[in-house]
């Protein structure tokens, strides 16, 4: 290497990108255990209800799960780092709910830890990752599927919210 090559590296390039989509998760997981540490007289759910957490974490699992059956169906690309490379635009199963589904169950999980540790804090860090996520990932991954799939992805986004929902056609039948 000579004095003038000049080597740029971006905060994926010298991170990683895979280290870079755990930030918010590790983050919030560990604002909450933090905040059950320091603020314990803050508890929302009694402890003979705490075990309702595992189950909430062990059903926030399903809309991965569907999203990952879903993209196998359809032969696409499940990698959130690259959405140009999708081959067809999933819009079936989990996908008619939920733009979102693996980000949702992550969501999930965090609030399923907030209950098992039955602390009123530790719910109160997990209700940032949505937020955070849709700026640190969501809304770069929704700009690329629209570049993608361009009029597709855009009647996509009108018929299923981000996070989860449809939205009602004006006119239909309620």
């Amino acid at each position: 290497m000579t004095g003038t090559d000049v080597i740029k590296l971006t905060a994926n390039q010298l991170v990683g990108t895979d280290l870079l989509q755990a930030v918010p998760l590790v983050l919030s997981a560990a604002l909450k255990w933090l905040a059950t540490r320091t603020l314990p007289r803050w508890l929302f759910v009694p402890p003979a209800h705490r075990q309702f957490g595992w189950w909430l974490m062990g059903l926030a699992v399903l809309p991965a799960l569907g999203a990952f059956i879903q993209f196998r169906r359809a032969r696409t690309t499940i990698n959130p780092h690259h959405p140009e490379r999708s081959a067809a635009l999933v819009t079936r199963g989990v996908y008619a709910w939920t733009r979102n589904p693996m980000y949702l169950s992550l969501w999930l999980v965090l609030i399923g830890w907030a209950v098992r540790l039955g602390s009123l804090g530790a719910l109160l860090c997990a209700l940032p990752f949505a937020p955070l996520l849709t700026r640190v990932q969501i809304r770069a991954e929704e700009q690329a599927l629209g570049r993608h799939f361009t009029g597709e992805y855009e009647r996509y986004c009108r018929h299923v919210h981000r996070w989860f929902g449809r939205r009602i056609r004006p006119g239909a039948a309620r």
